[in-house]
């Protein structure tokens, strides 16, 4: 078991006595914009490739409190805090000039921060010797956006909602359609020296939605881009650090090269994604077996990948019609029982979702490239919230669970990666 993952697990006591003290003054910001002198196109949401880049992660709404106005996304993060950001290539796109973009969340356009040419492009970095028509997507993570509140556990809410924003690109591909496949074999260290990272932002992983230009081959760009503050404060994690820098390197994967097969309608799937919300709590409403299966199929479906890492599903039936109580995983009926109590106990005891919800979740692992495993499990539990509310059940993603606990009811002792709840 990797060393970061067993030192920041949760347990009945640790969640007592020691809890975050947050600095409400040095509360980072969750939006980073490039200054002026850069190149930026809104976004004409009446244009195709536009409004297809819009729904992986545009603001869909805002809501006002007293303490100000937040405003929601299409991407779902831990906390709201958003530590992921979106860059990519575009090359051969109608509409699109060629060339790297960063996607300011802000105010939905795409910022230009280098033109590329027939010759040259971001392609080696993904492993590709020739130029790719359509667009290289690299996802980061600027982790004190998490940290400041989640402490030492905050790489793995970047991990998860970085897996969650590669689910977004996967369901808004499929309104074009179009296929994607993540790439996790990136050049890292690289990449996030020519974007001027300064150890205060990370690439996790890359997407391509693209197809090869025959006879076109291509070199790797380089430039050195400045460091553009993504946060406003930061405070310096050296746990969190090790733990990225340890584990950036691949080790033995398995290419997975099935596509997945949806069955969406792209009108009813457009409005799923742009209405997605994670749900507060249930109302002890049942689902039926229908929609059930509906769902599993949904999240059991391949994910194209160079690392295809193994993630159990264990499902806590509590109300789905026709089906008995009881643990089950990855389908296979583990053991009868009620086990919805427990199933809330169990995420830090929030019952209003994993008891009152129809159905718990809990994502576990014992693979090796941790980087791959917990984005694929963050893509997972996308592709939950898209399946589940495209069917009009609410879902939430939970992060914080008794990790130790979670194993003994679970009889493993895989790293728990995720929990999550649906219901109405």
């Amino acid at each position: 078991m990797f060393w970061y993952h067993a030192s920041t697990k949760h347990s009945y006591n640790s969640v007592r006595t020691n809890p975050n003290q947050l600095s409400w003054e040095d509360q980072p910001s969750t939006y980073k914009n490039y200054p002026d002198n850069y190149k930026k196109i809104k976004l004409n949401l009446d244009k195709e490739e536009d409004n297809f880049l819009y729904h992986i992660a545009g603001l869909t709404s805002k809501k006002s409190y007293s303490s100000g106005e937040y405003y929601l996304r299409i991407n779902p993060s831990a906390g709201a805090l958003y530590p992921n950001e979106l860059y990519f290539q575009v090359r051969g796109v109608e509409g699109i000039d060629d060339g790297v973009y960063h996607y300011e969340v802000s105010s939905s356009s795409l910022t230009l921060l280098k033109s590329i040419n027939d010759n040259e492009g971001l392609e080696p970095y993904f492993g590709y010797k020739t130029a790719m028509k359509g667009y290289l997507f690299l996802v980061s993570a600027i982790y004190y956006r998490s940290s400041w509140k989640y402490k030492n556990r905050a790489f793995r809410y970047c991990l998860l909602d970085a897996g969650h924003l590669l689910g977004s690109i996967e369901a808004s591909a499929l309104l074009k359609p179009h296929a994607v496949q993540v790439i996790y074999d990136i050049n890292k260290e690289k990449l996030n020296r020519m974007f001027g990272f300064e150890d205060k932002e990370w690439f996790l992983a890359g997407c391509s939605m693209a197809v090869p230009m025959r006879g076109q081959e291509v070199s790797a760009i380089e430039f050195e881009l400045p460091y553009i503050d993504g946060s406003r404060t930061f405070e310096e994690n050296p746990l969190i650090e090790q733990a990225y820098n340890e584990t950036m390197q691949l080790q033995k994967c398995k290419r997975e090269v099935t596509a997945p097969k949806f069955t969406y309608n792209s009108k009813k799937l457009q409005e799923t994604i742009f209405t997605r919300r994670s749900q507060r709590g249930f109302q002890e409403g049942a689902i039926t077996k229908g929609q059930f299966n509906y769902i599993m199929e949904a999240i059991h479906q391949p994910i194209l990948s160079d690392c295809d890492e193994e993630v159990s599903v264990y499902v806590v039936i509590n109300r789905v019609l026709d089906m008995p109580l009881g643990l089950y995983k990855n389908g296979e009926y583990l053991k009868y029982g009620d086990f919805g109590h427990h199933a809330g106990y169990l995420s830090l005891e929030q019952y209003s979702l994993s008891t009152q919800g129809a159905v718990a979740f809990f994502l576990t692992s014992k693979a090796k490239n941790y980087q791959a495993l917990y984005q694929k499990a963050g893509t997972i539990g996308h592709r939950l919230y898209i399946a589940s509310l495209y069917l009009g059940i609410g879902c939430s993603g939970i992060g914080a669970y008794y990790d130790d606990e979670v194993n003994v009811f679970l009889e493993n002792d895989e790293m728990v990666l995720y929990a999550l709840a649906i219901g109405k």
